[in-house]
């Protein structure tokens, strides 16, 4: 599958025009009620683990994760597969009952939890680095840092997640759904550009500099 080249400046576009938008992004702004999602995300944890924090590296930290990005997710994932632009048979049959509120509370929960740390493999930091902080130059990839920042931290209010401390596996197959194209919930393509021109290695060696920040 071939994706148009991204660069920074497409990038930083995107973050642009998500800005101006307030309404669909932000912690502060989706209006979820953390206790009630307290009691709603209990079915949660058989995957997600308490508060949010995983033990399988397939399944992804919720805590701490931006609530305007997860609220966002959890719609993706209502979506009917024809039309979906992040399916996944689990999450989309979990997503079919809820109401839009219970999405934001449960956003607003996970929000609200602290992330368990993880980290990164001491023979993969000095690439996974190089690669998160100035990207891969001849290949076009721009450094992730220029969205997901320095500590991994992202930005709500353009639904940029928080990375840092995530499974560096669940991070490896999400880049590997964007470079199939069969993730598609990436503004202007960012993600799918920058994801079909990685090695599985540079994938590898990236997620485990990700799973190390804090």
């Amino acid at each position: 599958m071939k994706f148009l080249p991204v660069t920074l400046a497409k990038i930083l576009g995107a973050a642009l025009l998500l800005l101006a938008a307030p309404a669909l992004a932000g912690d502060n702004l989706i209006g979820g009620d953390a206790k009630a999602g307290e009691a709603k995300a209990a079915v949660c944890a058989a995957c997600h683990g308490p508060q949010g924090n995983s033990a399988n590296p397939e399944w992804p930290k919720l805590a701490g994760q931006h609530a305007g990005y997860a609220f966002k997710q959890l719609q993706l994932f209502k979506q009917p597969p024809a039309d979906s632009l992040r399916f996944n048979a689990i999450m989309s049959g979990q997503a079919q009952p809820l109401s839009e509120q219970d999405m934001k509370d449960l956003a607003a929960y996970f929000a609200a939890q602290t992330q368990q740390p993880g980290a990164a493999d001491p023979a993969l930091v000095e690439k996974g680095g190089r690669i998160y902080r100035g990207g891969i130059a001849q290949k076009n990839v721009p450094a992730c840092i220029a969205c997901h920042g320095a500590a991994g931290e992202g930005l709500d209010a353009a639904l940029f997640p928080k990375i840092g401390g995530q499974h560096a596996t669940y991070i490896v197959n999400q880049l590997k759904l964007y470079a199939s194209g069969e993730r598609r919930s990436d503004p202007n393509q960012m993600m799918r550009n920058l994801a079909s021109s990685m090695s599985e290695d540079e994938m590898k060696a990236v997620a485990s500099y990700i799973q190390g920040l804090q």
